[in-house]
């Protein structure tokens, strides 16, 4: 028999605010509407809130995966990892958050990214008629979406009729196609190609209206790492890089309904230009989004349940019966100070407590 925790008076975040103090009951993996407890979890005067979920983020090991889950972050959704093997490792780990992964990106050849050290060379796209043979490679390695590297023009970047072909080959498959931009002639490469989502915002400018409204037309999603757009553009002071101008692309895109997600590109990789750090960095996001803007509630929405609905996850985002038991407990009341999110009581990752 499955254990049943009852978190015990406790106020649950349901994506539009708050519910007075109820109970909340978990057996085993899973949420469930009732049930004889085993383990009671005092939650008066506390906030239940489902487990966050980082929409961008890089794996290296699973100590990653452990930061992510002492700061609440359940689930992160990896934005590029190689091998294989590592990737397919790092997905059956037990105990800590769990990863979705997008594995090997395409890039163009002369781009930043192309001239990592040990970057596969599968992932350097030349042409459009090189774009089904690499879709069709990261199906094989079981991606869950596929990441691609926008630049305003060659040859640091793939030219835009390579990139038109990535994304049609990946919406032949249904995958989601997730760009990196972090230029506003990179967004323009993007939305031209119909990407589902983009991810950063622009540091050279402000997003023009006409793009935005593009953006907003074609349903597109904005994944735009503040935190790291911030990092990047300090570290970069005086190469023409605001970061005012991500964060008024950010209040943009609100005002103009464009659906946002929380993600950080947190990673622990050397030598990057700025590295947040895995789960604490996506408290920081969440009061960026709010400075952006967003209320605390869109902002906690757009960390749990928008990133589950975009990314087709309808096991978790939530809490209610069915769902996994996925779930942070907090001191306080984050709907009113986002900044509430930090006062972690509890972790809990498929109903097992992690914190």
């Amino acid at each position: 028999m499955a254990t049943v925790t009852v978190f015990d008076g406790v106020r649950v975040f349901t994506g539009d605010g708050l519910t007075e103090p109820r109970r909340v009951y978990a057996e085993g993996e899973r949420i469930v509407a009732d049930g004889a407890p085993d383990a009671v979890v005092d939650g008066a005067g506390k906030v239940l809130l489902p487990g966050l979920i980082d929409s961008h983020m890089h794996t290296l090991g699973r100590d990653d995966l452990a930061n992510l889950a002492q700061w609440g972050v359940t689930t992160g959704l990896d934005m590029a990892a190689w091998p294989l093997p590592f990737v397919t490792e790092m997905r059956g780990q037990a105990g800590v958050a769990q990863i979705l992964s997008a594995t090997t990106p395409a890039v163009g050849p002369g781009g930043n990214h192309a001239k990592m050290p040990g970057f596969p060379a599968d992932g350097i796209v030349t042409s459009p008629k090189e774009a089904h043979a690499f879709v069709e490679r990261r199906v094989a390695d079981g991606a869950d979406y596929i990441k691609i590297v926008t630049e305003a023009a060659p040859p640091e970047g793939m030219d835009q009729a390579t990139v038109n072909a990535i994304v049609e080959a990946a919406h032949e498959r249904d995958l989601l196609v997730v760009a990196h931009s972090i230029t506003t002639g990179a967004f323009r490469v993007a939305v031209e190609a119909g990407v589902d989502i983009s991810t950063h915002a622009p540091l050279d400018a402000v997003l023009d209206d006409e793009t935005v409204a593009r953006m907003r037309e074609a349903g597109m999603v904005s994944s735009p790492t503040l935190t790291m757009m911030k990092g990047i553009a300090g570290a970069r002071a005086g190469a023409g890089l605001k970061y005012e101008y991500a964060r008024d692309t950010v209040t943009k895109f609100h005002e103009a309904g464009i659906r946002l997600l929380v993600g950080t590109d947190a990673n622990s990789a050397p030598g990057v230009p700025f590295a947040p750090k895995h789960g604490e960095s996506l408290h920081d996001e969440l009061v960026l989004m709010t400075e952006a803007g967003l209320t605390p509630v869109e902002a906690l929405r757009s960390a749990t349940a928008l990133i589950a609905q975009t990314f087709a996850l309808p096991d978790r985002g939530v809490i209610e019966p069915g769902r996994r038991a996925d779930l942070l407990l907090v001191d306080a009341d984050p709907t009113t100070d986002i900044t509430a999110t930090r006062a972690v009581d509890g972790v809990w990752i498929a109903g097992k407590r992690v914190r």
